[in-house]
């Protein structure tokens, strides 16, 4: 039997599903361009870097600088958009960086070398890595806001896993792009004009992405806080304050920390390992190619059960079980990939582990840092912990480990970098409350220890 109220209720069913969908799509085409570009960091410094006469490390040196001064201003793009998203809204806001995003992205692939404009092409080129720079740095704040503030109950974990896993969707279909052209095309044609290609996809890609998102709808927490309502307290509490700034600052240091081990054993094991592998253990373009696509199966694999898993268990035991791991095993795992020795199904094997150990990090990660924040400042608060911890960490992974290599030669750089940064990570999981998953998102109480409940301490 129908009633009249059905359609409305059909319409707020579909609501989480849309914000699911329309989050997604941006996180999708942000890492599938990082992605990309990390994969042809070897035939971009090449085309834009290396001068006649330079040599290909300090080519791949310069890539990677300009890789992670992007990096940089994600933060400012975290506040700069984080703000506007909290005042006006997570729809609007995640448009605009759509189209930032989109257009960045496409001029990349369009773009002419060093050999047609001079030193104006690396400076061209760093121009659009800042531009999405800085829309990459307001993406992640709304789309985790769009996703945990429409998740079901006891659901937040999986919801904000699904930004996570189009992470690995992003950096698989750019790996598996790059491995199709390295297949069918020459290397003289991918060199010269192939690598544009999957640069010029994101347009139709973004057209899509911008189509979902302009349907998707404000979020209840957003539309509450607004209105001046308190989304988790009772109607006779008394209203909360908005986050006092050295508190804010403190919660944003603390969630940088706690995700540490994810930003840089994420970027290493699946972004700067093809051209570690080329550049340092002779592989070829698609061996490196290979092995990454493995290591990013094993990453997307992990990340939505270790999100589910944290809603059942908490944040804190899933992420820590993840930053341990990669702490015991970053040694082993590279010593696999260095023995020439290795069998491939071994080598492959071990790159496959390394990617689900880090989805164990990542999946829980965006809910929990969800968690740490009110309403009001939600997304600005998120969004920068995340963007200053992917900036130093993430961003500077693939010029850490390249430069620190070329000066020492010391093959094991990779393991030593992710071991110390998980480290970290786990000292600052273990202040983790426990029962964080099991409370409500905070509405507009400040961020705290009992961020899911409605306690006004500071951030432990």
């Amino acid at each position: 039997m129908t009633s009249s109220a059905d359609p409305g209720e059909r319409a707020a069913g579909r609501a989480p599903r849309r914000a699911l969908v329309a989050g997604s799509v941006g996180n999708f085409i942000e890492w599938y361009e990082f992605g990309v570009y990390g994969f042809f960091a070897t035939i971009i410094a090449a085309n834009f870097f290396t001068p006649q006469g330079g040599s290909e490390l300090e080519g791949l040196v310069k890539t990677y600088a300009s890789f992670g001064i992007a990096f940089f201003f994600r933060p400012i793009g975290a506040a700069v958009f984080g703000r506007v998203g909290d005042r006006i809204g997570r729809r609007p806001t995640l448009i605009l960086v759509l189209l930032l995003m989109t257009g960045a992205t496409t001029l990349i692939g369009a773009l002419p070398t060093y050999d047609t404009l001079g030193v104006a092409a690396p400076w061209l080129l760093t121009l659009l890595r800042i531009l999405q720079g800085l829309s990459a740095g307001g993406e992640f704040g709304g789309a985790v806001s769009i996703m945990t503030e429409f998740a079901p109950p006891g659901r937040r974990g999986l919801y904000g896993a699904w930004q996570s896993f189009t992470v690995a969707l992003g950096l698989l279909a750019g790996a598996g792009a790059a491995a199709v052209l390295a297949t069918v095309m020459s290397e003289e044609s991918l060199a010269d004009w192939g690598w544009r290609l999957p640069f010029l996809l994101t347009l139709p890609i973004g057209l899509v992405a911008l189509w979902l998102r302009l349907r998707l709808e404000e979020t209840p927490f957003f539309r509450a806080a607004a209105d001046g309502e308190a989304t988790t307290a009772p109607a006779s509490a008394p209203p909360k304050r908005v986050a006092d700034p050295r508190e804010m600052a403190g919660a944003i240091v603390m969630g940088a920390a706690r995700i540490m081990g994810w930003a840089a054993a994420g970027y290493t094991f699946l972004v700067v390992m093809p051209s570690y592998l080329q550049a340092t253990l002779n592989a070829t373009f698609q061996q490196a190619l290979v092995a990454t696509v493995v290591a990013n199966a094993g990453f997307a694999l992990s990340i939505l059960p270790a999100g589910l898993l944290s809603d059942r268990i908490g944040r804190r035991p899933v992420m820590l079980t993840g930053a341990a791991l990669v702490v015991v095993l970053a040694f082993p795992l590279l010593n696999v990939l260095q023995d020439p020795d290795s069998s491939a199904w071994v080598q492959g094997a071990a790159v496959f582990v390394a990617g689900a150990v880090v989805g164990l990090m990542a999946g829980p990660g965006p809910a929990m840092l969800a968690e740490m924040f009110p309403t009001r400042v939600r997304y600005t608060g998120l969004g920068l912990a995340y963007a200053l911890s992917n900036a130093v960490f993430s961003g500077c992974a693939g010029l850490i480990i390249t430069k620190v290599i070329e000066h020492t030669g010391e093959v094991d750089i990779p393991a030593y970098y992710v071991m110390v940064t998980c480290a970290i990570s786990v000292v600052a999981l273990f202040t983790l409350r426990g029962e964080y998953h099991r409370g409500a998102l905070p509405g507009a109480a400040r961020p705290g220890k009992d961020a899911g409940r409605e306690e006004e301490t500071p951030c432990g």
